[in-house]
Formats: C-alpha cells, structure tokens, sequence
C-alpha cells in the first residue's frame, strides 16, 4: 500500500536514517480495545538486523485486559487455560512514519495475526478491514475524518493523579468557543501538537477553542477511513505525550464535569473506486445516500456500545448539550444523532453521537456496518427532522453501558456483520466494565450518605 504522502518514511528511507543515526527507534504499535497504542520500541539496528525479518510478538492478553491492565475473565481469545499466549505484530509499511516529538523516532502500526497467521478478528484495525472490504466488494471507498476535542490542563499528569484528578487547574478559565484570544493563551501547546502532527504525515487543518474551560479541538482533513483510524490513534497519544513534556496534561474523556463533554464528531461518505461521487446527482441525494443513513439510524440504537463504549461515556447524552439523544437526522441540525452536511463532492453525514474516548476503529466500522445494512436492504429514510430533537418524539440512543451492551448482544444485525466472536469479545469488555464500577463506592455515595443516612 502506498504511503498517504511523502512525510511518511519508506522502509528504505528509513532503512538510511538508521545507518545515519537519524533514527535510532522504532516502535512497533496497535491499537487495543480501549482505543490505545500499544507495542514495543525496538532499537534501531536490532530492527533492521532481526525484527524487519522475523517480526516481534506480544501476549494476546492485550486483548482481554481492563482499563487497569488487569487479567479478567470471559474472553475467549486469552486466559489461563489457554496460557496465555502470544501473537505475531505485522507492520502496515503504509503507516511507517517519524515523530518528532521524540527524539530520533519512527513508528510503524500493525495489524494482529496468531502464531498460525490467521487474522485477530477482535483486533479493532481487522473489524474495520473487515467492514472495509465488504464496502470494496460494492466498488466503493470510504473516506473519514474525526473531530476529537480535549481538556487541558495546566496541571501535570503526576500531579493530577496526586490530586486525584480533582481541582486542577484549566488551560482557560471561561468560554474559549471560536476564541482567538483564548487560543493564544494555549497557543504554545497547540502550535506543538499541530506541527508535530503534520511532521507525522497527518493534514492538519486548524485549531480551535471550545466551550468547557481549557477545551480544544484541532482538525485534520479527511482522508479514506482506513488511515482516519490510524492517524486519529497516533494523534490520541501523541498530543497527550505532547502535553506532558511541556508539564501540561490533557484529556479525552468523555464528560470531565458538568460541563461540556469532549466530543469526537465522526464525518463519513463513500465514493466510487475513481473517485466518482455516490452520494449526490443532479443536485440532490443519491437512492445510495439515503439508505447509507436510513441504515446507520436504524442500527444507531443496536450499535451505540461501539460509540460510547464506557460508563463515562453515557454523562454526555443530556439535553440541550450538543450531544445527541434522538435517533434522528437532519440537514444541518446539531440537534440530531446524524447530521448532513454539505453537496457535491462535499456530501457527508456526521455522527455526533461518539465521545473523545471513542475507539475510532469500532465507531467507523459500526457505522460502515449500519450504511451497508441500508444499502442491502434498501431501507428507506424517514423524513428529516426540524427543528428541535431533544423536543421530539423520536426513540433515544441508550442512555447507560448496560443499556447499550444488552442491545448489542441481542443485535441479528451487529452478529451478521461482524460475526459470534467479535460481538461476544465487546460484550465482555462491557461486562468487565459495569462490574468493576458496581464494585465502587463514589464520592458521591460518600457525600451524600456518610452522614445523612
């Protein structure tokens, strides 16, 4: 596979930057289930002299673990009984690239094959291949673009951990929305992140102020859905490592407080193999369109866990929060579950139900999965909805993980598209998930009962 462009290194450039001592670092990385890069940094000559040949491994518990790396339970891919065991790292020499926000380091992202080289199927780059594929099976593409917000802080994460995570102080102190001089204030941050960023091969866009205090959005243009996953992964930890060396901390989860939520708007459409536009004609929808969303909403209930896959995730559903909680559409409505946006070459729909702690490999394939629903049943699509959704009489999204874990498990659709064992690997890690939070007292348990009961 070709490189997106020419700030990604070739393996023979990078193959001359080692015998230079350009690059005396390699990582060789995945993303797990919780949307995390995860993986090896191998020196730059044993690279070249031993792994470029015989690859590296790691244990497949990297699978079945919690938020805490904790050995747990219910995973069929990795246990004790099955010892676990290893699996085999294969690089995507098109992801090979430099970041230069470590010294003398480049990076390459695998996909997971077993020892036998049949693929990880619950590997979340293969779901997305997976769903890619039926997609090429139609003589389509998809391209993809993900807007991910953050909080920062100008706390470090050492000390947030010290303070546990509470009373730290914003990059802002107030409303930053489209602020240019709330920006300039975190100018510095956000001028390192995007430089780096483009140097790592990503098209930076711009970045702008949100609403919460210290709340940031940089974008990056779209490309096809594939490398929106990988780039979106190398941004996540990038900007977070970033922010540390500069003694800040920054995070992506999905509702901090009270206030705003950070967001990970996901834009998406499909085109022909030559870039042939499919979503619009003679001035108006596509047939094809239109059954790519009727299909998306109508698995928008069933397929939520892949959207907001924590229990954190579920704060951002309120009303009036530029989160959605309608499964609607609409024409430029940010009311809406699914907004559409744009015509032309330019004809899009955005899910605006995903959080900034979403995993960008599941989120995309959900919604590949959902459009092709459409399309193969050709689903027609209810009208759009004006005006005001939160108002509406339309079904919700599933408001807990548990909610949303029992409609996935249930889902004929979610199992014909992504098969038994992806489904019975994600319902798993819900179940670890709800476990571990009902097994905790919460501040607020605390303050509100201590005394008073």
């Amino acid at each position: 596979m070709t490189p997106p462009n020419d700030r990604f290194l070739t393996l023979e450039r990078l193959r001359r930057m080692i015998d230079e001592d350009d690059i005396d670092t390699v990582i060789m990385a995945f993303t797990d289930m919780q949307g995390r890069l995860q993986g090896k940094r191998l020196h730059g000559r044993y690279f070249l002299d031993v792994a470029l040949e015989s690859g590296t491994e790691g244990c497949n518990y990297l699978l079945a673990v919690d938020i805490d790396m904790n050995t747990v339970g219910g995973y069929a891919i990795s246990s004790w009984e099955r010892g676990y065991g290893d699996f085999e790292f294969v690089p995507d020499w098109a992801t090979l690239r430099q970041l230069t926000h470590h010294p003398k380091t480049a990076m390459v992202q695998c996909d997971l094959v077993w020892l036998d080289h049949a693929p990880v199927l619950q590997s979340p780059r293969t779901v997305l291949k997976h769903q890619l594929e039926r997609v090429a099976g139609r003589g389509l593409v998809a391209l993809a673009g993900t807007e991910l917000e953050f909080i920062a802080f100008d706390t470090s994460y050492e000390e947030a951990h010290d303070l546990g995570w509470r009373d730290l102080t914003p990059a802002n102190q107030y409303n930053i929305d489209y602020s240019i001089l709330g920006t300039s204030r975190v100018e510095p941050l956000l001028r390192d992140i995007r430089n780096h960023m483009y140097a790592a091969g990503l098209d930076v866009e711009g970045a702008k102020g949100e609403c919460n205090l210290g709340q940031h959005e940089i974008g990056f243009l779209y490309a096809d859905a594939l490398t929106t996953a990988d780039n979106h992964s190398v941004y996540k930890t990038a900007a977070k490592e970033i922010a540390a060396q500069r003694g800040q901390s920054i995070t992506f989860m999905a509702k901090y407080n009270q206030r705003e939520g950070n967001s990970c708007h996901i834009h998406l459409s499909l085109r022909g193999e030559n870039g042939d536009v499919v979503f619009w004609e003679d001035g108006k929808r596509t047939p094809l369109y239109d059954q790519f969303i009727a299909g998306v909403l109508a698995t928008l209930e069933d397929f939520t866990l892949l959207y907001a896959p924590n229990i954190n995730s579920y704060k951002r559903f309120a009303a009036g929060s530029f989160a959605p909680t309608a499964v609607a559409w609409g024409l430029d409505n940010r009311s809406c579950a699914v907004r559409l946006v744009g015509h032309g070459k330019s004809a899009r729909m955005e899910n605006r139900l995903p959080g900034g702690d979403v995993n960008p490999y599941l989120a995309l394939a959900a919604m590949l999965a959902g459009g092709l629903h459409g399309i193969e049943n050709e689903l027609p699509l209810e009208d759009a909805l004006v005006g005001n959704a939160y108002e509406s009489d339309k079904p919700h999204v599933p408001h807990t993980l548990r909610h949303a874990r029992d409609r996935f498990a249930a889902s004929d659709v979610a199992r014909s598209a992504f098969g038994d064992e992806v489904v019975d690997h994600y319902v798993n890690m819900a179940d670890v998930e709800l476990a571990a939070f009902d097994a905790h007292v919460t501040d607020w348990e605390l303050a509100r009962t201590f005394e008073r009961m």
